[in-house]
């Protein structure tokens, strides 16, 4: 391979990279407008070459989840990314959105405590997606 083409395809999927980066952001974005709890972006790449990030977050009740997963569907679709798919289990105790290089997960506090995506990736760097976002550091609630 040339040394020409192997530079383009690295700068292809550095871009590429960098569009998920900023799609998994703004969907971390979303899940914490519409009150998502411990939103966190886990940068997948050094791990998987399935997928780049997961974003996961906790809502309180099955409205919210379906309400929280719509809202990415859409913004999704206007950033030009439609789902390949989307899951969900009878309860509506967690919701699956797969965008190819970025899922987003959407569970309740007992789903998202049973599947324990985090312990299950956890060689994934966790991205600041506030900070990428440019914007300033979530409020911390002190115990009195």
């Amino acid at each position: 391979m040339s040394y020409e083409l192997n530079n383009a395809m690295t700068s292809t999927l550095e871009t590429q990279r960098l569009r998920s980066l900023d799609d998994a952001c703004r969907c971390a974005q979303i899940a914490e407008e519409f009150r998502g709890r411990d939103t966190l972006v886990l940068d997948l790449t050094e791990v998987t070459p399935i997928f780049d990030y997961f974003i996961l977050t906790t809502g309180t009740n099955p409205r919210q989840l379906t309400a929280l997963a719509e809202e990415v569907r859409m913004v999704m679709k206007q950033r030009g990314n439609r789902p390949l798919g989307t899951e969900a289990d009878a309860e509506n105790s967690w919701v699956v959105q797969d965008y190819g290089d970025i899922v987003l997960h959407v569970f309740q506090p007992a789903a998202r405590e049973l599947y324990d995506l985090e312990r299950l990736w956890a060689d994934a760097k966790v991205i600041d997606w506030r900070a990428h976002l440019g914007l300033p550091p979530a409020k911390t609630t002190e115990a009195l």
